[in-house]
């Protein structure tokens, strides 16, 4: 897209957020989805956005983003290998009773939620050192992302009650993204025209401006989570097939690329 006719849509989108969104607050009363996406549902409507799960920007070659508190999402994407799809480490045809197991194994149980085990909060590898469960996040030479776990680094005392001896490695892979499909994802997400994000101001809970930032490619997404700044956030839990593998950042960072606002 071109310098002027980007402008010119740039011009097209604040238009419709001024005349939709600015001044409001979400209203979420005619809404049956769950509490989370309510509101993202609703500046969707506003904004003329149809409600899909293609990977493309969302309106106009740019991705909207809307207000959140602390962190915001790039992008719910699954690994391409998880070992409790592996007939390696997990019995045949056993789907979520495998899936069930893992978190089990790798997980934590949530005392919020009866104890419901999840491969979320803690256990969620990140890159660095290992955590307290044995995994972490590292990246290889072709840019691949893989969750790897060290039954040496697992700090639990009781592991030898909860790891089974052919899961009992220092170079366990857990779970893997390869770098050209998430590559993709990436790019024809966000690298188009670049994104946008609707601001509330967060005392009155009002929209009260649109900012924008340059089209994201995979060079610079993998080099931010390299650094830390886009991490896994993984939300898998039993009780519910996705696998709510999230990939974001905490707001400075998008804030840091900010190149413009309305």
């Amino acid at each position: 897209m071109g310098t002027e006719k980007k402008e010119q849509v740039i011009k097209r989108i604040v238009r419709l957020f001024n005349k939709n969104v600015k001044g409001k607050k979400p209203n979420t009363s005619s809404s049956n989805l769950g509490h989370d996406g309510k509101a993202g549902h609703w500046l969707e409507n506003q904004m003329r956005i149809t409600h899909n799960a293609n990977n493309a920007p969302d309106l106009w070659g740019f991705e909207m983003k809307n207000h959140t508190t602390s962190k915001t999402t790039f992008g719910d994407w699954s690994a391409d290998y998880y070992i409790f799809k592996d007939q390696k480490y997990f019995l045949k045809n056993k789907g979520t009773k495998n899936r069930d197991k893992f978190m089990e194994i790798f997980g934590a149980p949530n005392s919020k939620r009866n104890n419901r085990y999840a491969w979320s909060g803690k256990p969620t590898p990140k890159i660095g050192s290992y955590n307290e469960f044995g995994q972490k996040l590292i990246i290889d030479k072709q840019n691949n992302i893989i969750a790897v776990y060290s039954f040496k680094s697992d700090k639990r005392k009781n592991k030898k009650k909860i790891i089974p001896l052919t899961m009992r490695k220092d170079d366990l892979i857990l779970a893997k993204w390869r770098a050209q499909i998430i590559a993709l994802k990436v790019e024809n997400k966000f690298n188009k025209s670049g994104w946008f994000k609707c601001i509330e101001n967060t005392k009155t809970g009002v929209y009260s401006h649109i900012v924008f930032g340059g089209p994201i490619n995979f060079k610079s997404w993998i080099n931010g989570v390299k650094k830390g700044f886009i991490f896994f956030d993984s939300g898998m839990h039993v009780g519910n097939n996705r696998p709510y593998s999230n990939w974001r950042a905490n707001n400075k960072y998008w804030d840091s690329l900010v190149i413009g606002k309305y």
